[in-house]
């Protein structure tokens, strides 16, 4: 069943399965669809995200168990409301070996597990590596406590009978080996997520580990408690198609969207049963088309003169060699070592450069072709000094595109992509950081009005009930922080001047972050110095510039630590002035992207609490509590006749959201096809609008400065047809025919008219 709209609850100890019943209520009068809820499977102890899977055949105790999950079902279908849950078939935590059965049982019994083949690991290198030591040297620090070997507060199983002898001589006759936490990156012998080592892959393509994986899920699905599930990171499987299409088959009637991160212009393939993505590539559309394309060049001198580096190519193309030859050292030899005919060092430099080459996360052969075809080209282009092994390698995954070899390169390319574009190149190439997201290119500028009509009359043909988002647990900042900073493309010469001005005064050094630091402020203002210098400490690690995870550089960290509170103090007045500045247009672009999200093709998700204003960053920023009682109390007041002022407080995109949601709810038959509309007059530039059907338009504006620094609307028109409209959000009627733009949008920028 397709929810008319979903809305995303951050799961956690301390706000259960019990906390997300009590808020039902509240989402019902909001006009949600659905509620949407993060991992629900048992995890490891204190997770406050769940991705952490370490048990997939119980419901997680620390959220309530059973009677809870229960409970919360119960109470979303009595109040109309279906339930979508977010599953993780990709990988299983095995940080607390006791926390997960299955894992504690392959250390224990070795290859004669049951669990042995439930995991990606490379039985022919004999015992399983596990990286937790500080180094070596710490193997002396063993000791044994009953039926486990202890180091520091780990805790490891001793298989039967090899319990006998010193510490050192019992971890030796085990089926693990514990080593130096370093030598994880480079002699790992199990697939991985990314580069967590704690998070071992699941081989969830074998028929028995699909079952065993998905028993208590489809139970759900079968019982109707559950109506949608959201696939996590499907690029990780050895075969995603095969997966959903294994899925469709055992949840027929289910609505499911998967985690498929798209680069413009890439599309789903066909064959996938699914409805959808989980909506970054309209997150893309919808922020873009509020750009400034006169912003750009402005944009991109400030990075120059402030020395940050500006060839974007050149620097994803340098992150991910920093992935391949560092980070996933283990992985590229495990490929490499499938290739024949070659000696070790030309494989894996063909498989590093191939990976190192993708134009998108990955391919899926036989079904998508031109990408693996695109990314030998380039490997090629780049490395013709390897051009006998990329043969080799191309020529012998085509031979097999279901083989381990086609498989292994394939999965693990998203890997690549994921950690040196988004978790490097993101943070380098801060030209315009609200550019830098999930599903974005970043050196792309934004989406011509044209691109974005044609792009969403294709998502309505193609995939109706994808999903469409604006903010997630994974954005890097949240749609309303999006927003304002789109309103520095206005005014991008003010904003250099002033950047220059302040980096002279208090800038940190390194370029890149400075940049970065400095949109972050504006963008989130207010934000409390503990927050900002959490962010840029992240930041800072993940560009592996002066300072990384790994190995910090304190002097560094310390003086990023100390930058906020420096800032407010010598130019916080500065700052605060030139925030009130944006502050209200950055309002109008929220209220903009935010009703076209609601009203476009797609089903739209709504992030906890982003139907206020929400000027959050990163995870876990982007994960903190949200206060339900004054969202209710604002609720409340709508129904006495509160028709809210345009202000810090919000309530008119709440206003905007509970209106708009619960028209989609009541009236779902507005909400087909797609038609463009072009305002005319002066202004007409500024317009964003569209039909939905023939009773439906909806009206924002774009580029809130430039309007109003050329005198307003002066006279723009846009022309609706015969009969009377109402405007959904503010209770007015208008008559068809040429309506002002002036008088349309006098009182919010945004309207959304239902023809009577």
């Amino acid at each position: 069943m397709t929810p008319t709209s979903t809305y995303r609850l951050q799961l956690r100890p301390d706000f259960d399965f019990a906390d997300a019943r009590a808020v039902v209520g509240y989402l019902r009068d909001l006009g949600v669809g659905a509620v949407y809820v993060s991992p629900v499977l048992e995890a490891t102890p204190g997770s406050t995200h769940g991705y952490d899977v370490t048990d997939p055949t119980r419901l997680r105790e620390e959220l309530g168990g059973e009677d809870g999950f229960r409970s919360l079902t119960a109470a979303a279908r009595e109040a109309g409301l279906g339930v979508v849950v977010d599953i993780v078939p990709n990988h299983m935590s095995v940080e607390v070996p006791s926390a997960n059965p299955w894992w504690h049982s392959v250390l224990r019994e070795g290859a004669r597990s049951a669990y042995a083949h439930h995991f990606d690991i490379d039985w022919s290198r004999g015992r399983v590596l596990v990286p937790v030591l500080g180094d070596d040297a710490d193997i002396a620090k063993l000791t044994v406590e009953g039926d486990e070997l202890v180091y520091a507060d780990h805790r490891f199983p001793i298989a039967p009978g090899a319990g006998e002898g010193t510490p050192q001589e019992v971890h030796d006759r085990q089926h693990y080996e514990l080593v130096d936490w370093r030598r994880g990156n480079t002699e790992l012998n199990y697939r991985r997520f990314f580069d967590i080592t704690t998070l071992a892959a699941v081989t969830v393509e074998r028929p028995e580990v699909f079952e065993d994986t998905h028993r208590e899920i489809l139970t759900w699905v079968d019982a109707e408690e559950v109506t949608g599930l959201r696939i996590d990171h499907p690029d990780g499987l050895a075969d995603p198609g095969a997966y959903v299409r294994q899925l469709r088959d055992a949840a027929p009637h289910t609505w499911i969207v998967i985690e498929k991160i798209l680069h413009p212009g890439e599309e789903l393939p066909a064959s996938w049963p699914v409805d959808g993505t989980t909506g970054y590539d309209a997150l893309r559309e919808m922020f873009g088309v509020l750009l400034d394309p006169a912003g750009e060049a402005t944009f991109t001198k400030l990075a120059e003169r402030l020395g940050v580096r500006t060839d974007h190519a050149a620097i994803e193309e340098e992150a991910r060699r920093l992935v391949t030859d560092t980070i996933l050292v283990a992985e590229v030899r495990r490929i490499a070592a499938l290739l024949a005919g070659l000696d070790a060092e030309a494989a894996r430099a063909a498989v590093a450069e191939t990976m190192i080459a993708f134009g998108v996360y990955r391919s899926y052969l036989p079904e998508v072709e031109s990408t693996w075809a695109e990314a030998i080209a380039k490997a090629r282009s780049r490395r013709p000094d390897l051009d006998t092994a990329l043969t080799a390698l191309d020529e012998q995954v085509r031979a097999d595109p279901s083989g381990e070899l086609a498989t292994r390169i394939q999965q693990t390319s998203g890997m690549v992509v994921a950690k040196g574009t988004e978790d490097t190149t993101f943070y380098r190439f801060t030209r315009f950081a609200a550019l830098n997201e999930v599903g974005g290119s970043p050196d792309v500028w934004g989406v011509s009005v044209d691109e974005f009509h044609r792009l969403a009359a294709e998502r309505d043909a193609g995939r109706p009930a994808t999903m469409t988002a604006l903010t997630t647990h994974d954005t890097k900042r949240s749609e309303d922080t999006r927003a304002r900073m789109a309103v520095l493309s206005e005014i991008a010469d003010e904003f250099a001047d002033a950047v220059a001005s302040w980096t002279e005064r208090c800038g940190i050094d390194e370029p890149s972050l400075n940049l970065l630091a400095w949109q972050t402020l504006v963008g989130a203002w207010p934000i409390s110095d503990e927050r900002l210098g959490d962010y840029l400490l992240k930041a800072a690690r993940e560009s592996k510039l002066r300072t990384t995870w790994t190995e910090p550089d304190e002097e560094f960290e310390s003086s990023v630590a100390a930058w906020p509170s420096r800032v407010r103090s010598e130019l916080g007045d500065e700052i605060e002035a030139f925030v009130r500045r944006i502050q209200a247009p950055g309002w109008s672009n929220s209220l903009t992207q935010k009703l076209v999200q609601l009203t476009a093709p797609g089903v739209p998700d709504v992030y906890q609490g982003t139907e206020l204003w929400d000027f959050s960053l990163v995870d876990p920023d982007n994960r903190r509590p949200v206060d339900y009682t004054i969202r209710r109390e604002m609720l409340a007041r709508f129904d006495e006749g509160l028709m809210p002022e345009l202000d810090v407080s919000g309530a008119t995109k709440l206003l905007v959201v509970h209106r708009t949601l619960t028209l989609r709810r009541d009236r779902p038959e507005l909400f087909e096809g797609y038609r463009a509309l072009t305002a005319e007059g002066p202004a007409a530039a500024h317009a964003l609008a569209y039909a939905r059907s023939a009773d439906l338009v909806v009206v924002g504006t774009r580029l809130p400065i430039g309007l109003e620094d050329t005198g307003g609307w002066r006279g723009t028109t846009l022309t609706l047809d015969d009969g009377e409209w109402t405007n959904v959000i503010t209770g007015t009627s208008v008559d068809g025919g040429p309506v002002e733009l002036a008088d349309l949008l006098g009182r919010y920028p945004v309207a959304l008219l239902v023809r009577r």
